[in-house]
C-alpha cells in the first residue's frame, strides 16, 4: 500500500502559499497531505489558514532563544535544533518555506538533506532577501530591469534565496504597473508555480 508523502509548511505571513498548498492537496493536484504547519510570528494568519484546513500548526518563536543567550548565533542553533525536532514529528518528505522569514542554519538543514525548498519573488541570482518585490520595482523604475520573477528553489545552506533552483517563471513588468498591481501579479505566479514544483517533487520521489 502506497504512502502518502508528508508535507511539513514554514510560514510567517498571511499564509497565501500554503493556502494555495491546501487548496491543491484538496483538489488532488498534489499528492501529498500537510501533516504540520509552523510559524514565528503570533500574528501570522497562517494559523488560522491552518486551523480551518484541520492541519496541526503551531508557533515557535526566536526572541525566546535570545534571552539568556551568550550570543545571537548560539541562539539561533538552539531555535533551528528544537525547530527541526517540530519539524521532523511531521515526519515531511518536504519542507516547504512559503513565506518563512528565517534564515535556517545547517544545524536544521543537516536534518533534511535535499528536502528543503522555499520560494522566493524574483529570478535566481536577482534581489535576495526579504523585501524582494520592492527593490525589483525600484530597479525598473530606474531602469536597470524589465521584468521581475519568481523562483523555486532547495535551501542547502545558509545562504540567502541562492539554492539549486527547481522552477523560475519571468513576470513581465507592464507599462501601466504600479507596485500594487506587480505585487498582486508576482503572487498569483507564486502560487502556481509553488505548487506545480512540489507536485513534480513528490512525483520524482
Amino acid at each position: 500500500m502506497a504512502v502518502t508523502p508528508r508535507l511539513v509548511v514554514l510560514a510567517s505571513g498571511s499564509g497565501t502559499n500554503l493556502q494555495a498548498l491546501i487548496d491543491a492537496v484538496e483538489a488532488g493536484r498534489i499528492g501529498a497531505e500537510v501533516t504540520r504547519v509552523i510559524v514565528n510570528r503570533r500574528g501570522a494568519l497562517a494559523r488560522s489558514r491552518a486551523r480551518q484546513a484541520g492541519i496541526r500548526e503551531e508557533c515557535r518563536l526566536l526572541g525566546p532563544y535570545l534571552q539568556g543567550a551568550p550570543d545571537r548565533v548560539a541562539a539561533r542553533r538552539l531555535y533551528d535544533a528544537d525547530l527541526a525536532g517540530a519539524v521532523a514529528a511531521g515526519q515531511p518528505d518536504l519542507v516547504v518555506l512559503a513565506g518563512w522569514m528565517h534564515v535556517l542554519s545547517t544545524v536544521f538543514l543537516d536534518r533534511f538533506p535535499e528536502r528543503v525548498v522555499n520560494l522566493h519573488p524574483a529570478l535566481p541570482g536577482m534581489f535576495p532577501g526579504a523585501n524582494a518585490i520592492e527593490d525589483t520595482w525600484r530597479a525598473y523604475r530606474a531602469g536597470v530591469v524589465a521584468s521581475a520573477g519568481v523562483m523555486v528553489h532547495y535551501v542547502v545552506d545558509e545562504g540567502v534565496d541562492d539554492g539549486p533552483v527547481i522552477a523560475a517563471e519571468e513576470v513581465p513588468i507592464l507599462q501601466d504597473d504600479t507596485i500594487h498591481t506587480l505585487t498582486e501579479r508576482i503572487h498569483r505566479v507564486e502560487h502556481r508555480l509553488l505548487v506545480d514544483s512540489v507536485a513534480t517533487l513528490l512525483e520524482g520521489r
